[in-house]
Order: C-alpha cells, then structure tokens, then sequence
C-alpha cells in the first residue's frame, strides 16, 4: 500500500473568501494542492488534479505543466488558470473560488477539443492534525475510505469526523473510488490508457476518488463537513449559488479589505509593478490567518518539501516570530485591525512565565519539548510598541502581556536556548538586539523598580552586545582584511555543532560561521549603518554566503547550512544519516534585508528590491528558499527561481512590503522611536553592569556598579584580591522577578578584582565553588564562554583552574 504524504510546497496562489467560510485552498502546477478545513492549519485534500483524455491518449494537467494563470486583481486572488495541449488539441480553463458563505470550494470548467474529456482526481488527506511525534507521521491521512454514491456518482471520503464530497453539474458520468498506486484512478490510466475501472469503495487507507465529465462545461464543487450529509448539503448550496455569484461575494469582500490599505505607490516613487506586489503580498498574509480565530497567522499554507514527508505540521503552525512580522506589516499597509487582531491572539496564547512555545498550532497545543526561542518572546512587544506609535487602542490584556514577557526576557536573556533558525544555542545578533528592544518598549507600560531595571538591564546589553556576538583579529578577519565582524552566534569560544548536517560532521568554530543576524542592529536603530563593525562584516558575509543568481544576489542564512535541496534536487527530508541534512539555499527575504540596510544608510535599496521580485514564482508569490544549482527542469528548479521548501512564506511576503515601505519613507517599520531617543544607533554607557551565569562579567570597566544577579533570593558572599575582606550580603530585589547584589564604587575602589559564590534561602551553595571579575579594565571585553559551555565548567566547580572558597561550618 502506498505510503501517505503531500504534494509539493511551491504554490502558484494560495486563496480563502472572507466570511464565514473555513476553507482555505492552495494552487500549484496548474491544479488545487492542498486544501484546508475547518481551520487554517488543517489540510484535508492533498490535491485534486485533473486528467484529459481522448480518442488513444490521456494526460494528467500537472505533469503537461503547460498552463497561464491570471487574477483580476493583485488583491483578489480569483484566478483563471488556462491548460493548453498543443500537441492533442485541447484547452482546459479552471477557475476556483472559495465561497464566502459556505464550506465549499467552487470550481467552473470548461473543456474543448474533439472527443476530450476530463477526469477530475481527488485524493483526500483527512485527519486531525496535532502535535506528533516523527513515528506517528505515516499514520495522518493513512486511514481515509472512499465512496461513491450510485445514484448520481457523487464522490466521498471521511476519517472520523472530517468529510469531503466532490459533486458535479452535470453530474458524473461515472466514477471510481481505490487505493493509491494500487486501484485507483491514475493507476487504471498508466495501465489501461483509459477508465476502465468503476469500484464503489476503497478504505482505510491511502486512497483516491475518479470521476468522469462529459460535459464540455460545469461546476464541481467540493464540500466539507462532519458528516458525509454536512459535506454533500454545503457543496450543493455552492453548486446551487452559481459561481457567478460566489465570484461576486468572494471579490466584494476582498475589495472591502483592500479597500483599507495605505501602501505607498508610484506617487511615492515606487513602480507599478512593485506597487501590485506589495498589495498582492498584504492579501496573501491576510489569507494565512484563521477565520474562527481572528488573529492566528501561520507562517505558510505549505509542508517543505512535501512529496517526501507526512509531517502533520509543516509550516502551517503559528510562529511568534512570524507572526509578529506579519502583524508589523499589516500595521504599516493600513490594517492596524489585523495586527490589533494578531497581537490579542498570541497573547492568548502566551504561557504562565511569560514565554510563547516556538511554534505552536491554531488551538495552542505544541510540542513541549521544543526549546524557546527568546525572538519570539521579544516580537509581540515590539509589535505592541510599534502599534502604539501609530496611536492604536490595544486590548487591556497586552500590558499583562508585555510584562510578563519582559519578566521572561530579564530572568532568561540574553543569551536564548536555539536562535531564530531554530538550531542552536549562544547570543545571536538578532535575538540579543530584539531583546533591547523590547525591554526598552517594555518600560513604557512598567513602573518603579521593574522599569528601572528593564532600562538598566537593555544599557548594559547594549554596551555588551559586540561582546556577546563580535571577535576581531579572526584568521577570517586577516584573510579579508577586516579589524573584526560579528558571528551568527557567540561567544567565540563555542564550537557550533552544526544543523542539518550529517551526525559525523565536526563542529566548527563559531568565529567561522556569519550569518546576516547583525544586519538588525542598524535596522533597530542599535548602531549606527556606517558603524565599521558593521560594514566590516558585510566585507565578510558579501565573500562567504552571497550568491548571485539570474534573478539577483541574495544570502545563504550561513556557511555550512544544510537546510535545503540536495544536489540532484532531491527534498531535504529524504536524506538521514543521524539527522536529516542537504546543501542549504538563498533565501529571498535575506535581500530584503540588505535592502533595508540599504535603505538606511543612504545607498541603493532598489537592487535588492528588484531582486526580491525575480525571485518570485509564477503567481507572484515569494519562496522560502530559491535554486542555486544548475537548471533542473524535471524538478521544477531553475537558476534564481523558487526552490521546493515552502512558497510562499508570509515571513518573506512581509519583508517585501516592508522593504517598499522603508524605501518610500526612509525609516524601517521595526525602528521605535523611544530606541532611537534612548540610544542613537550607539552603544551607550551603563552605570551597572549585570552578572549572570548566562552572561557572566570578566572585566568590569572603570567606575561601573557590578550587580549579581539571579531569579531566586541568596546571599553573596564574596572577597576581593583573591578572598581578601571576605564579606557577605543579602541580594535585594531588582525588578521582574530578578534579585541582586550590588557592588559600587566605595566597595570596588581599592581592588583589582572580586572573587564571590552564592548561597541560596535553602541553604544550598551553587555549583561553583567561585566566581571571579576583574576590576577596572579599560580594555575591550573579550568574548566569553555560552551559557552552554559556561554551564560545563561550573558544573565542573571551577575546580580545574583555581581552588574554591567556600566557608566551612
């Protein structure tokens, strides 16, 4: 029996009515791929492709892979897709529609060409999708039955409580129901050249549905519901209506939507074409989010590479970060009601401590053993503070929100447990920067000592950012005659084990690998865009992990990335040796973040921006990833045009309309003004400088207060010039949850370090036996150990570089 999976994840057009409808549906090589119900992280089809056949001859449309595709409007993605067969004399025009009142996807047809008939083939994927673990992936979709109902050949398949029907006007001639690969429509094709088989019932298991028009024109409709009744009634409503005048009301609401958006256009000095992007992409986020659930955005209505996995996931799951990209986009097109809508959704959705699960689907659940990702944590704020800057009234829940979110940050920052690409562990420019950020928007709504300590806390990470995420005098630095460039991940003293790699690969270390992470630091308003560190970097990344391409020059997310196609273009979850690895590939909204740099400092952003739109598959839409190999046509991937991960990518999406927007204003969306006022795009100087074990202080500058920190009450005790004057005292609170002990001047002043080790309410010492900074040191700081290797060593009690000094008794 066939195994089940899903169908390719680089769509032409992905298109849902605004309504009460709850079906979602996507487009690709000329067919529908999956659609979705009752919810926009449900697919429940597969595909429903189509077969032509005539006197001697059949073909399937998506193999023929010969057709047009049109919308009327950038904003209403109602397309027409035209099938031409030059060879066989025929033509075939599809034009689907969800319809806004009902369950219902609506499909018009017409046929020509002598003797030609079309054989619509539906295979369903019905389930209900939920976190899973990898072994029961082949399970989803695997127990479907399908049937037909003899008296008009009206088609239907159901697991449990979801059902589909595929009914006709004019009805089927004849049809046929069977196991995939086995007995089912396209198998009696490829052996038979013709139909030749009618079964009634096939199921469980992975299974298809045939039928047979022989009408030149008609209406399909496929409906969904509970029951087999419920699916049957709302698809013959739709057939009922008439798809002129389900058209009608999915274009109506489209308009009304579009209707709202503020994009700047050619009177802004932006061309038509990118200003018919922009507006495409806007639609294109707003299909992504749940109709039941306003607010709930997924990051894709596609499973990457989907022809080689049963995920029950894919990328059509809720990120924070994605999220919270689309919401910013939004706000800045005009629809501050839809960001207004995504911001009250994840703060539903926010956890007890004040963190978000990394990905997580539209009713909340998620995998628990997922490590968290503190971007995440930080965007929703970032997104509050932005709206609040364009005067939108927020829900009284985000205040709650953001503090809570700003406790998390403060007591498990800076460094996060996996950075934004979701592989490993350190300080990320990126994560570290978002976290500024949101402290700083964070203190706004905070008062007394919690807002004290967010402001205090974002100076001193900061001033201590490059040491977290920079190192000079790298072998690469001398290779590329740079002074220094900051890392995809520090401290440089870890070795990154790399992701998406072979098990037996070495790690490398973290100096080696760059990234375009720090790119985010001037697009936040952090450091200034000529700051030489900054352009230093962009020396070495524009040598290490640019590409340029027919369509333009974009970057890989970082040397040595694994995430995408192998060489002859086989899928990345095909190959799996230990863990499942490729060749990683160009990403689009990587130029989009060049452009934004660009944009900022004075330079040519419309480079990047022209890129981004070459990059485009055939409906407009922007992929995840594009093909950097050779031309590999019988895998769809062209040099510069979307490879096969996941298209499109509302993360992508937003970055295009954000980069128009940065290019006809000068200012990045993400880009507060209480960051620019605190900051101007330097690094300040902190009064206190904040020890902790994920970010501990080696050298404390002169006439700076050292506070040792910690999220639970202890006592310090601690002595200077090596446990001289050794003293104790009871940490206070900070704010946020946080304690500490503060060390000032009057008792720094005649020391030239401190050593200290703590002793929590309990009783119980902390693993380490010490703890040593020195004091006023002018010199830069050097990069120091990860909380991961950090916690190897105090594990250890320091015991292998100097004695302890606990007291006795």
């Amino acid at each position: 029996m066939a195994a089940q999976s899903w169908p390719a994840a680089a769509k032409d057009l992905v298109m849902t009515a605004l309504g009460t409808s709850r079906v979602w549906a996507t487009l690709a090589h000329g067919i529908i791929n999956e659609v979705y119900w009752p919810a926009v992280d449900q697919p429940q089809v597969r595909d429903f492709g189509f077969l032509v056949a005539g006197a001697g001859w059949w073909r399937e449309l998506k193999r023929v892979d010969s057709y047009t595709l049109s919308t009327p409007d950038p904003t209403i993605q109602l397309p027409t897709i035209s099938h031409h067969g030059d060879g066989d004399g025929y033509q075939v025009t599809l034009r689907p529609v969800v319809d806004p009142d009902r369950d219902t996807l609506l499909i018009a047809y017409t046929v020509t060409g002598t003797g030609v008939r079309l054989y619509p083939l539906l295979a369903p994927h019905l389930s209900i999708y939920r976190p899973a673990s990898e072994d029961e992936w082949p399970a989803f979709g695997a127990d479907n039955v399908a049937w037909l109902d003899p008296a008009d050949n009206t088609m239907f398949a159901s697991s449990r409580t979801r059902c589909v029907c595929v009914s006709a006007s004019p009805p089927f001639s004849r049809g046929s129901a069977g196991f995939v690969s086995d007995t089912d429509g396209w198998t009696d094709f490829s052996r038979n050249q013709a139909m030749t088989w009618t079964y009634s019932l096939a199921g469980p298991g992975v299974v298809a549905l045939m039928g047979e028009l022989t009408e030149s024109s008609g209406l399909l409709a496929v409906g969904f519901g509970e029951t087999p009744a419920q699916a049957r009634a709302v698809g013959q409503a739709s057939l009922a209506a008439g798809f002129d005048a389900v058209a009608a009301r999915f274009s109506s609401g489209w308009q009304t939507w579009a209707s709202g958006l503020t994009l700047p256009g050619t009177a802004q000095g932006l061309s038509p074409v990118v200003t018919d992007a922009i507006r495409q992409s806007a639609a294109v986020l707003k299909t992504h989010e749940d109709h039941a659930v306003p607010g709930a955005f997924v990051a894709s209505l596609a499973t990457p590479w989907g022809e080689d996995t049963n995920d029950p996931a894919g990328y059509h799951m809720v990120w924070c970060r994605d999220g919270a990209e689309c919401g910013l986009a939004l706000a800045a097109a005009g629809r501050t009601d839809d960001a207004v809508n995504l911001l009250a959704y994840l703060a539903s959705k926010q956890q007890a401590d004040g963190h978000w699960p990394r990905c997580f689907f539209v009713d909340g659940s998620f995998d628990p053993n997922a490590a968290v990702q503190l971007d995440e944590v930080a965007f929703p704020v970032l997104l509050a503070a932005r709206l609040e800057e364009y005067g939108v009234a927020l829900p009284t829940s985000i205040d709650d929100m953001i503090r809570k979110a700003a406790i998390y940050l403060a007591q498990n920052g800076p460094i996060s447990g996996v950075d934004l690409w979701e592989e490993n562990s350190g300080g990320s420019p990126f994560t570290i920067a978002l976290e500024i950020v949101a402290m700083v928007a964070a203190a706004t709504c905070l008062g007394g000592l919690d807002q004290q300590y967010a402001l205090a806390l974002a100076d001193n990470w900061n001033e201590r950012l490059e040491e977290f995420t920079y190192v000079a005098g790298s072998q690469l630095d001398r290779y590329f005659g740079t002074d220094g460039h900051y890392v995809r991940i520090g401290p440089s003293a870890d070795q990154i084990r790399v992701g998406n790699q072979p098990a037996s690969v070495e790690p490398i270390a973290a100096e080696a690998q760059v990234g375009m992470e720090f790119l985010y630091l001037p697009r936040l308003g952090l450091r200034d865009p000529a700051d030489k560190r900054i352009t230093d970097t962009l020396v070495v990344v524009d040598r290490m992990i640019r590409r340029d391409t027919p369509s333009g020059s974009t970057y890989y997310r970082y040397n040595t990335d694994g995430y995408g196609e192998w060489l002859d273009g086989s899928g990345w979850p095909r190959r799996r040796f230990g863990t499942r690895f490729g060749i990683g590939r160009p990403w689009p909204l990587l130029a989009g973040e060049l452009g934004h740099y660009e944009a900022i400092r004075g330079g040519d952003p419309a480079t990047q921006l022209t890129a981004m739109l070459a990059m485009r598959g055939r409906g407009g839409l922007l992929p995840e990833q594009i093909w950097d190999g050779n031309s590999l046509p019988w895998r769809h991937l062209e040099p510069g045009k979307p490879a096969g991960s996941a298209m499109p990518l509302a993360w992508a999406q937003s970055e295009l309309i954000k980069l128009a927007i940065t290019i006809a204003t000068g200012r990045p969306v993400e880009m507060l003004q209480s960051v620019l006022a605190r900051y101007g795009r330097t690094a300040p100087t902190s009064d206190r400088w904040f020890w902790r074990d994920a970010a501990p202080v080696r050298d404390l500058p002169p006439g700076r207060t050292l506070v040792i920190e910690d999220p639970r009450p202890f006592t310090l005790h601690f002595g200077f010039d090596e446990w001289n004057a050794v003293s104790e005292r009871n940490a206070e609170q900070l704010g946020l949850g946080m304690f500490g002990v503060s060390l000032g001047s009057a008792d720094l002043a005649s020391h030239a370090s401190v050593q200290f080790v703590r002793r929590y309410v309990d009783g119980q010492w902390e693993p380490a036996s010490r703890h040593d900074v020195a004091l006023h040191v002018t010199r830069a700081p050097a990069l120091r150990l990860s909380a991961a290797e950090l916690g190897r060593v105090t594990a250890a009690g320091g015991r292998a570089r100097r004695a302890g000094h606990r007291p006795t008794g």
